[in-house]
């Protein structure tokens, strides 16, 4: 398992029967996670005297309650800097679990002693964006919220990245890369986080077991020459790392080098000293 174990502004307290307690700064929330089937003992008594609580509504949905959060604060991850803004949804606007991928790719960018131009598909608020840019990738930044791209504009302005080279594009990602193909752009890494289910601008459907071969293979068309990395990553239960895996080297290693592998992304408990699975992702660190 890859842990994202690197983190100061952040961590999981506790979890326990579908919730997980968790401090974001200077805040603590409790939210609900699929993940937590277990039932174990809630012994830290921030369990009852968190900031705020999102409980699910019987008719969908939900709701935060016992909400004594601002609006917005911001956390720190090394040098880069996030907004934190709790959602309807249950969101806040950030994966920390994704610092672990973070830490990955921009590692490579740095040593790859070359311009490496990064795509960002289903990009949301600018994570793996900011991470880029900050390791000295050029990146495009592709998401069709308006809303998740504007606050992906203000972590990296945040992170004292408002003028580096990001370029942001509000769109379907599919049909931003069938027009990439069709102007001949390439990118040396290729970063998607695809959601479960959704639906296009027009209506089209989106289900990630059903569309994410032919996905895969599409953005295989936008790669480089000389790529540096891909990385796919995955919140979707009944898609598995280990099936992941195959669609990537099956789509891109047939005729590149490189090295694959797949894993679950997890947050470490501080209660427990376990460590609590996140979804999946395959990398691909391509090779001359």
């Amino acid at each position: 398992m890859w842990s994202a174990d690197k983190w100061k502004d952040y961590e999981v307290i506790d979890t326990s029967d579908g919730e997980k307690l968790e401090r974001w700064g200077k805040y603590t929330l409790v939210r609900p996670d699929p993940q937590v089937i277990w039932k174990t003992e809630r012994k830290n008594p921030l369990w009852r005297n968190a900031d705020a609580s999102y409980k699910r509504s019987r008719s969908g949905g939900g709701s935060w309650s016992e909400n004594r959060l601002p609006e917005s604060w911001t956390v720190n991850y090394g040098t880069l800097r996030f907004l934190i803004k709790p959602m309807g949804f249950k969101h806040t606007g950030l994966f920390p679990e994704q610092a672990a991928n973070w830490d990955w790719f921009s590692s490579l960018i740095k040593e790859a002693d070359r311009p490496i131009k990064v795509l960002n598909l289903f990009a949301y608020t600018g994570g793996a964006t900011v991470a880029s840019a900050a390791a000295g990738a050029s990146v495009c930044h592709v998401d069709a919220s308006r809303g998740m791209v504007q606050q992906a504009k203000e972590n990296a302005r945040l992170s004292g990245l408002e003028s580096a080279p990001i370029r942001y594009i509000v769109d379907d990602c599919k049909k931003f890369i069938e027009r990439e193909i069709r102007r001949g752009n390439t990118y040396d890494g290729i970063i998607m986080d695809p959601p479960s289910y959704g639906r296009g601008p027009t209506g089209e459907v989106w289900k990630i077991e059903d569309n994410i071969d032919d996905f895969v293979a599409l953005t295989e068309r936008v790669l480089s020459r000389e790529p540096l990395f891909f990385l796919l990553n995955s919140y979707t239960t009944g898609l598995s790392a280990s099936t992941m895996k195959y669609i990537a080297e099956t789509r891109l290693l047939k005729s590149r080098k490189g090295v694959c592998e797949a894993d679950e992304l997890g947050l470490p408990v501080k209660e427990t000293g376990l460590v609590l699975p996140c979804g999946s992702s395959v990398r691909i660190a391509f090779k001359k």
